[in-house]
């Protein structure tokens, strides 16, 4: 091989190899700073596209999580007051036992009749609390629940009807007895307004049940989704290192290298001493 100043071919051969080896590094060094082996349409085109489609169904599962979670809050807020008012059903059924008692005298059955209107009125006080983000449950025109249940916007909902306790308890109640007569009939009444109250508890409670499940389904896919999109982009960190460590060792040994490849020109000086 013939000696030149004008062409060093060693020292290009030091120079590329060494520049590969610093891209290497960048490479590396980005990986380990993101996390991601797949940061960029530049690095995979295949795999940065579908993670992007993966990321878009995990933001409307987000979505769908929180719509469930406001269905679920608005239900158990009802079911909490459902339950309260089939408490106080049962005590004003009491008090209309009592008061058909036959032997009971007028004022007793008066104060009777004060605490049975007390109670009613415990229960209209609940029925108008039973509210949660402007939708009641158990209130006439309280509006009724609606909530996605997956990313098919156009599929089927997940409902919860009005309750309407208003029609169904309070209304249906109606006034207090004013003697044993009428007492008798009002335990008659209550019977058919507990049995009401215990249907409407049913139903909450299995809707409950059934938002239960669908949010924990939303979540659990949620989860695979996001460790399908890990599996596409995300870097294996332990492997990188091992990388970074093998890169700088090969950089330090570019760069004696092409000092090496440098100082072959000089040793032509020697020839014309």
């Amino acid at each position: 091989m013939g000696f030149s100043v004008n062409t060093n071919t060693g020292a290009m051969a030091a120079l590329q190899s060494l520049a590969d080896t610093n891209r290497g590094m960048s490479t590396v060094q980005s990986r380990i700073n993101t996390g991601l082996n797949v940061a960029s349409t530049k690095d995979d085109s295949a795999s940065f596209t579908i993670a992007q489609t993966l990321r878009g169904d995990l933001g409307g599962l987000k979505s769908v999580g929180s719509s469930l979670s406001r269905a679920k809050s608005a239900t158990d807020v009802a079911v909490a007051g459902a339950e309260q008012i089939s408490d106080l059903v049962n005590q004003m059924k009491a008090k209309a036992y009592e008061a058909a008692d036959e032997g009971v005298d007028t004022a007793s059955r008066d104060a009777m009749g004060k605490d049975f209107d007390a109670l009613k009125a415990q229960i209209q006080t609940i029925v108008d609390s039973s509210e949660f983000n402007g939708t009641n449950l158990l209130k006439a025109g309280g509006g009724e629940v609606k909530a996605l249940q997956s990313l098919d916007t156009a599929g089927a909902t997940l409902d919860v009807a009005n309750q309407d306790f208003n029609a169904s308890v309070i209304t249906a109640i109606g006034a207090t007895f004013t003697d044993a007569a009428t007492a008798k009939t009002m335990i008659g009444t209550l019977d058919t307004v507990a049995s009401d109250v215990k249907n409407s508890l049913s139903t909450l409670g299995s809707a409950s049940r059934k938002i239960d499940g669908q949010a924990s389904f939303v979540s659990k896919l949620s989860d695979v989704i996001e460790g399908g999109i890990g599996n596409l982009v995300d870097a294996d960190l332990a492997k990188e290192s091992a990388k970074l460590q093998a890169l700088q060792v090969k950089q330090q040994l570019g760069v004696q290298a092409l000092s090496i490849a440098n100082q072959a020109p000089q040793s032509i000086m020697s020839l014309f001493r």
